[in-house]
């Protein structure tokens, strides 16, 4: 995820549909050499089918402004509780593993059995967001969304640095494979840019899916940085890519995958054959010694009101409106939260 992704579209009003907006991209020649090679292209992708015969009525912009309404209609998710201090901690090996894919490869994928219960109460809540023609973003006004993320701190600040700082840039996807859609197209978050001299990233995205992530219904998939030519060079969109070398990034609820923000990576087509919708969420970091990426940095553990939350989320929605139409009745809505 990032603000520099490939244009995509997604209707508010049938969440997570995403459409493609057919964008040439660069491309270059196919490599004389022997090894299987050539430029990505993008062709199109089918329309998205209408939004879901079981969605009810949308809720009331009116209404998403008082927290009332949010306790009301999620009555199993928390609003400014008190939040748990537990992390997750990778053993010294396990660390050292982790860091050195990160080096070689630009990701890595671990494993939290902790994230399993807080997967299946937002995965919930996202549906019942669709119900109501709620942007899935939205499930970030809850603890639990920010639980997720908070328990990976020691790992991320193995990465960078103890004092790393939460951007304010997430999103939430649902990811219907039978509405025919699919997820963001080939892209770099930050790029090269995002990468210290000696390689090692100053930004990092932390990608949970909240309920089975596979090649059907949309997951990640990536290539590795050891096998991109361009990869951390000002030539990194003239994308050149060995196919084999492409790795899918499978995934279950309880996993969590965290790359750099220069490595190349997408979210795939769905199979209409599949009945279960891709539903993840995804937050961003960045090194707390280098200037900011995005303002206002969140800390190291947020903890907001559900105001703040909100504005956050309405900030969300404009940064990220060139990648999704909005109705105007949400836009005019995020703006004024964010004014």
């Amino acid at each position: 995820m990032s603000r520099r992704a490939a244009p995509l579209t997604v209707s508010l009003l049938s969440p997570g549909a995403i459409q493609p907006l057919s964008p040439t991209l660069t491309t270059v020649p196919v490599s004389a050499a022997p090894a299987v090679s050539a430029a990505i292209t993008t062709p199109p992708r089918p329309a998205p089918a209408s939004a879901p015969p079981e969605a009810g009525p949308a809720a009331p912009v009116s209404e998403m402004t008082r927290e009332g309404f949010w306790r009301d209609t999620f009555p199993e998710l928390t609003i400014g509780g008190r939040q748990p201090d537990a992390r997750a901690v990778l053993g010294p090996d396990r660390l050292g593993t982790v860091t050195e894919r990160m080096r070689v490869e630009g990701y890595f994928q671990e494993a939290d059995p902790e994230l399993v219960d807080l997967a299946a109460r937002l995965s919930r809540a996202i549906e019942r967001c669709a119900s109501l023609s709620i942007p899935p973003v939205f499930v970030f006004l809850f603890d639990e969304a920010w639980q997720v993320f908070d328990r990976q701190r020691e790992t991320l600040a193995s990465l960078l640095g103890p004092g790393f700082q939460v951007l304010p840039d997430f999103w939430a996807w649902r990811v219907d494979p039978q509405a025919g859609q699919a997820g963001w197209r080939p892209h770099r978050d930050k790029g090269y840019l995002s990468l210290r001299p000696d390689g090692t990233p100053m930004s990092l995205t932390v990608w949970v899916p909240l309920t089975e992530a596979k090649p059907a219904n949309g997951c990640m998939y990536l290539l590795p940085a050891d096998r991109d030519p361009v990869y951390g060079t000002e030539n990194e969109n003239n994308w050149k890519v060995d196919f084999p070398a492409i790795r899918a990034l499978p995934g279950k609820p309880g996993d969590w995958f965290c790359w750099n923000q220069a490595v190349l990576h997408w979210g795939s087509q769905t199979s209409k054959f599949c009945h279960e919708p891709r539903i993840s969420i995804a937050l961003e970091y960045q090194r707390g010694d280098i200037p900011p990426m995005n303002e206002p940095l969140l800390g190291t553990s947020p903890r907001m009101s559900f105001d703040e939350r909100l504005r956050l989320i309405a900030k969300q929605i404009l940064q990220y409106q060139h990648m999704y139409p909005l109705p105007q009745a949400m836009r005019d809505f995020a703006q004024a939260l964010a004014d």
